[in-house]
């Protein structure tokens, strides 16, 4: 019988963003295709070390553990190598004790046209066109920085997965966000005053922050331990503009467990605080701050009548 998908958490993640193949991006970009496949065939028995996406993977895959027989998330390595140089991520996976069996190895074409067949919640990767292509069709996804300098707050390992959202253009949709870049503070404000009974429309990483609450919701309801998920909402959002926030996601039935409302304050150390495995934000200004001290991933806005070229 086939195995089904469909209720379960599916992150992608590039090979380069599970594991740290700097060295061999600089190869293959430096010294050609042929180069890097020698490399990949000379090395395949050497483990690569941790990327910037390993802590989160490892730590998602964990809940697959909690409830004896149940699965939470399933983790599908997308590749552009081809099968050939594929050997040593495997041996990899292997080394690290990850429990991941499915894989796309795309032999250098984009990877978004496989996103839905898997059933992607999440995808994760250091390369910016497969991430636009992802979230032009439709998918969560962010480009992920290298990980912090600080590493002191990574170094832990957490009982807890921990992940970190900005709000508009990645929870909630753009439109507000639009109304601040085009017309101003004042504007945004007046906006958000009149609009506070009705709830925001989704963002891209809503599908993922609804799949997050159900499993935490699951574990609550199974015996009363605390969730081994907790989630913050980190926003450049303040007062009177907080009301439509709390308004919306009591709409969804979803709970955050932490929000903080900066109101333009720098969120660095709140997240530093936070101790995410990973930020979400647009904004590639709070992503450039928060990338020295917590693993950052940035969303890029979906633009809009591309999404079938990019297919």
């Amino acid at each position: 019988m086939p195995v089904s998908l469909d209720n379960l958490l599916v992150v992608g993640i590039s090979s380069r963003a599970l594991f740290d193949l700097e060295a061999e991006e600089a190869i293959f970009r430096t010294q050609g295709l042929e180069e890097y496949r020698r490399h990949q065939l000379a090395n395949e028995n050497q483990i690569l070390k941790p990327g910037a996406g390993f802590a989160l993977v490892k730590a998602l895959l964990k809940l697959n553990h909690l409830t004896p027989g149940r699965r939470f998330v399933e983790v599908v390595i997308m590749s552009r190598n081809s099968t050939e140089t594929s050997l040593r991520i495997f041996n990899s996976i292997k080394h690290y004790e990850l429990d991941i069996t499915r894989a796309v190895l795309s032999g250098g074409a984009f990877l978004a046209p496989y996103l839905q067949a898997f059933n992607v919640s999440l995808f994760l990767s250091l390369h910016e066109d497969d991430v636009q292509a992802a979230i032009n069709s439709g998918t969560a996804a962010a480009l992920l920085y290298q990980k912090p300098g600080d590493t002191a707050c990574v170094k832990e390992e957490l009982d807890q997965i921990r992940i970190a959202f900005d709000g508009d253009a990645v929870i909630f949709s753009d439109e507000s966000e639009r109304i601040f870049q085009s017309e101003g503070i004042e504007a945004f404000a007046d906006h958000e005053r009149v609009n506070a009974m009705k709830p925001l429309p989704e963002g891209p990483f809503a599908r993922l922050l609804r799949a997050l609450s159900f499993i935490q919701n699951n574990f609550k309801n199974a015996d009363g331990r605390a969730a081994p998920i907790r989630t913050a909402l980190v926003t450049a959002r303040s007062s009177p503009a907080h009301e439509r926030v709390i308004r919306t996601l009591r709409a969804w039935n979803v709970a955050i467990d932490e929000t903080f409302f900066m109101g333009g304050v720098v969120k660095s150390d709140v997240l530093a605080a936070f101790r995410p495995h990973m930020f979400f934000d647009d904004q590639p200004g709070h992503c450039d701050r928060a990338a020295s001290r917590v693993q950052t991933g940035r969303v890029p806005v979906k633009q809009i009548g591309e999404g079938d070229e990019s297919n």
